[in-house]
This record gives structure tokens, C-alpha cells and sequence, in this order.
């Protein structure tokens, strides 16, 4: 008798369906797995069968034949071990076959018939929604995340024998619970304002504050370039608190992006905080960029909506940070292998600091720099010209005066205060750009730049200057209206106005590198 059980594979982000086929025939015993099965899903049989005979279930002395359709998908991890269980026992009438039809089955199984959680639950029962499957048995430890998905009855089960239970026609057995979780109560409820690092402790340093604000509110990129000790780090890990708080859509994109990574714990099944991702200079392209036979997210996925911060960013080797051109560009990276391509989002915030010089002490007004004139531009060539075009405000952070230092009355503006204008104006933009797949004024397209980032004569007349000047690229032009319409925002103003511009021309100190 052939059974036929519902499974899926995630490859990337994109779900496939998997029929897992049992055949149970006469001969001598064996257990095969055929259909393109890594060495995970082999090691299944050993696992499937252990756990059968110690639920309590007799285990066929037949020769076994699972089938993992269609062949021409690799089949990767131990999320197979249930649904090959589960057609076992169907093939050997233990469950009566129909009753499995409607359900779709994900799950580990331990020796003794425990149920394990696995990884990317939450983008497989998304598409399994999309594939039609209305009911989805989980391990229990992976039901809440399950449960996220609206329109699927998720049902978590803890071990093999609660699975049999839930399809047997005895009474005496209870059925699986069904599991009910409210996404948008969840993300509001676990949605805590308690941040170690707060503005109101950084003393001074207000024109950067100021570039911070801008770039959370419209999710522009920042680099700040100050000497030792000017605050650029500190101020850097207080970006985190005046980050807006996360949209549900946002929060459920992120929550598959982690799940993938197996970074998700059964008590916190939902990201609720805007990611921040510190990468230390050591991390190589790959690191960065996601990679591997079986390519995985890298870090600039997993800071998706969120922040990837890059301190000393002039210490990563420099094909590393070129690697970071086209997500920059695209908000998405497409990493290609010899057997198969995946495409994961990156539309993250870069947060990067540097010192001006190899010393750190160039244009210091208490220290003079010892580096040469070859030393200097060596030193910032590690930042290609293409990178930096890519980077929408650039500013300096000098070293504080003795004044500023010691001073203890000066009250700095806390957070809370400058999170409020932030999240106004995401407001503005959310009502904005409503409907059109973006949240932010830095996902403009050209075509959307054209609608939304319309400017007077006046203006016009003084970006005209401003690109004889500085010699603005036509992608530079476009990030300044952007980063113009983010501020008038700020401003609570509709249209762009010069005074906009010429803020915006302040906050690009326009490094130059020898490229």
C-alpha cells in the first residue's frame, strides 16, 4: 500500500510543496529513501524507526520505500523525520490514510518519539497557506511561530504518539489543541522601550545627533568620521533607541529571515525590535553577504530593516566592503551557486564610523597628525568613490571641548523625545507611499522620486550649483532629494523647499579617496 503525506522545503525565501511517498512491500526488510535525500534526511530511517517502535507502534518488517517528490529538489535538515513517520503508519493502516490528507506535517524526532523543533517553520507554513494547506502539525516548541500565520490551523504536538492520537477514531483520545496567537497583540505587547544607551548622555556632538534623526527616520545610510574618543561609537549604539518601532508586515519579513537562521527561541517566536547587527572587521565576504552549498542569510539580511554597523569601517578588507555595493543599491542580494540561486532582502541601514587618518588625528585641535599625504590617501582609498556614493550623509565628529567635557548642567535632549519626530515622520511617509511595497523615503525609485520629490525653481537653481561644485554623480542627486524629502518631513513641511536641500548638501562632507 502506498501512502502519500504533505511536507514542504524552503529554499531561500520560496517554499515548495514535498509529497512524502510510502510504499510498504513484501521481500526482505529494508528502509530506503529516495528523491534527492542529503545525509540529514538518510540519517532519518535510523530515527523514524527507533521512534515508532519505543510510541508504542509496531514498526512493518517490510521493505520500505519513501519517496521525497519531486526528485529534483535537494532535501536538506531533519524536518522529514514526521512526515515519513506519519507515512509509515499510514502505509501500515496504524492511521487511516484519508485523514491526512488535509494536514501538512514538520518535525524532528527524537529516539524516543519526542517531537524536536526545526528551523524555518515560519516561511514553510506561510507557503504552505499559499499551496492551499489549511492545517499544519507542528513540533510543540514551534507552534507559536506556526501560529503566526493568520488563515492556517497550526496544531503543535510534543510527541508521536499525540500525532496518532489526533487522527485515531477512539474517544478516549483527545485531539490536539488548536493554536490561537494574535500577531499584532503579540508585537505590541513584547514592544519594551527599555535602551542601555540614551541620547541624553552624550554630551554635545548635536549636529550628529541631528544626521542620526534624519537617517532613522527616512532609513538613509551615515558615516561619521571623528578621532579617538569623539564619541562616534557611543553614539552609534544610541541610534537603537530612536528607531521606530516595527510594523507587523516588517516584523513577520524579519521573523522568517530568523527563523531560516535557527535563531528564534519557542519563547520569543516573533522579532519585535528593529535588528542591529555589529560586524566586527574580521568577518569575511561571505560572512557579510550570506553564502554556503546551501546559501544562507548573511549579515546584511539578518540587519534587514534594521541597522548593520561597521565600526572602523576602513578596516575591513576592501573586497569585503565592495560587496556591499549592489545590496546598498537594490535592497536585495541575489546569491548564485553551481546548483542553485537564492535571493534574500537586504534593505538595512549602514551605520559606519572612521578615523579620519591612520593616527586618527587629522584636523584634531589638540593633536597633530603624524600620518604623510600617501599614508592619508591609502588609508581612505580602502573606501572606494562607488561605496561612498552609496553612503547619503558623511560627517565629521570632532572632539569635544574641555568645556563640554566637564560640564554637568548641560541637559542633552533624551530619545524618547527625538523617537517621537522620528516615528511622526514615518507616519507621514507609511500614509505616503500606502499600498506601494515600501516604508521608507530611501526605497524611492527614480519613478517615485519624480512624484514625491518634486522641487521649485529656486531649488533647481541651487542643486545646479551644488553639482558644478562638488561634482554630484546622478545617484548622489537622487539620494539628496531623498534625503531632502526626509528632512522636510522632520520639518512637517509637504513640498521640498531649498532651505531642505542646502541642510541636506551640509551632511555630505564629500570624503575624497583616490579612486
Amino acid at each position: 500500500m502506498v501512502s502519500n503525506v504533505k511536507t514542504a522545503a524552503v529554499i531561500g525565501l520560496e517554499t515548495f510543496e514535498i509529497a512524502v511517498e510510502v510504499d510498504l512491500n513484501l521481500g526482505v526488510p529494508a528502509f530506503l529513501v529516495v528523491g534527492l535525500p542529503d545525509l540529514a534526511v538518510n540519517e532519518a530511517k535510523e530515527r523514524v524507526r527507533s521512534a515508532i517502535k519505543n510510541s508504542g507502534f509496531p514498526f512493518p518488517a517490510k521493505k520500505i520505500i519513501v519517496n521525497l517528490a519531486p526528485a529534483s529538489i535537494k532535501k536538506e535538515g531533519s524536518c522529514y523525520d514526521l512526515p515519513i513517520a506519519i507515512g509509515i503508519l499510514a502505509a501500515d493502516n496504524v492511521i487511516v490514510p484519508e485523514k491526512i490528507q488535509e494536514y501538512a506535517f514538520l518535525g524532528e524526532l527524537s529516539l524516543d518519539g519526542r517531537l524536536k523543533p526545526v528551523s524555518s517553520v515560519l516561511p514553510t507554513v506561510f507557503g504552505l497557506r499559499k499551496l492551499g494547506i489549511k492545517n499544519v502539525i507542528v513540533p510543540d516548541d514551534n507552534k507559536y511561530e506556526a501560529a503566526l500565520v493568520p488563515g492556517v490551523n497550526v496544531y503543535g504536538a510534543k510527541c508521536l504518539g499525540d500525532v496518532v492520537s489526533h487522527f485515531a477514531d477512539d474517544t478516549s483520545y483527545a485531539p490536539l489543541e488548536k493554536i490561537m496567537v494574535d500577531a499584532n497583540n503579540l508585537l505590541k505587547s513584547s514592544q519594551k522601550e527599555d535602551f542601555v544607551y540614551d541620547f541624553k548622555d552624550v554630551k554635545g556632538q548635536l549636529k550628529a545627533k541631528k544626521a542620526l534623526e534624519i537617517a532613522a527616520a527616512g532609513g538613509h545610510n551615515l558615516l561619521m568620521v571623528g578621532p579617538p574618543g569623539s564619541g562616534k561609537t557611543l553614539l552609534s549604539k544610541c541610534f537603537a533607541s530612536i528607531l521606530p518601532p516595527l510594523e507587523l508586515e516588517e516584523a513577520l519579513e524579519i521573523t522568517k529571515i530568523y527563523s531560516i537562521s535557527a535563531l528564534l527561541t519557542k519563547d520569543k517566536p516573533l522579532v519585535n525590535k528593529r535588528p542591529f547587527r555589529v560586524v566586527h572587521h574580521s568577518a569575511s565576504a561571505v560572512g557579510i553577504i550570506g553564502g554556503g552549498q546551501n546559501p544562507k542569510p548573511g549579515e546584511i539580511t539578518l540587519a534587514h530593516r534594521g541597522v548593520l554597523f561597521l565600526d572602523e569601517i576602513v578596516e575591513f578588507p576592501r573586497n569585503v566592503l565592495e560587496v556591499l555595493r549592489q545590496p546598498l543599491e537594490d535592497g536585495e542580494v541575489c546569491i548564485s551557486r553551481a546548483k542553485n540561486a537564492v535571493k534574500y532582502p537586504a534593505d538595512f541601514i549602514l551605520l559606519a564610523s572612521m578615523n579620519p587618518c591612520p593616527c586618527g588625528y587629522l584636523g584634531d585641535s589638540q593633536k597633530s597628525c603624524t600620518c604623510s599625504e600617501f599614508q592619508i590617501q591609502r588609508y581612505r582609498s580602502r573606501l572606494s568613490g562607488p561605496l561612498l556614493d552609496r553612503i547619503d550623509m558623511q560627517i565629521e565628529v570632532p572632539r569635544l571641548t574641555s568645556d563640554e567635557l566637564v560640564s554637568i548642567n548641560v541637559v542633552s535632549e533624551s530619545s524618547i523625545n527625538i523617537r517621537e519626530r522620528v516615528i511622526a515622520a514615518r507616519n507621514i511617509q507609511s500614509e505616503r507611499y500606502k499600498n506601494m511595497g515600501i516604508f521608507t523615503n530611501s526605497e524611492l525609485t527614480p519613478k517615485l522620486i519624480k512624484e514625491f520629490c518634486k522641487i521649485n525653481e529656486e531649488s533647481k537653481d541651487f542643486l545646479r550649483s551644488a553639482i558644478s561644485k562638488f561634482g554630484l554623480s546622478g545617484r548622489a542627486y537622487d539620494r539628496i532629494l531623498k534625503l531632502s524629502r526626509t528632512i522636510a518631513d522632520l520639518d512637517g513641511e509637504q513640498n521640498i523647499q531649498t532651505k531642505h536641500i542646502a541642510q541636506c548638501l551640509q551632511y555630505r562632507n564629500f570624503i575624497k579617496t583616490s579612486d
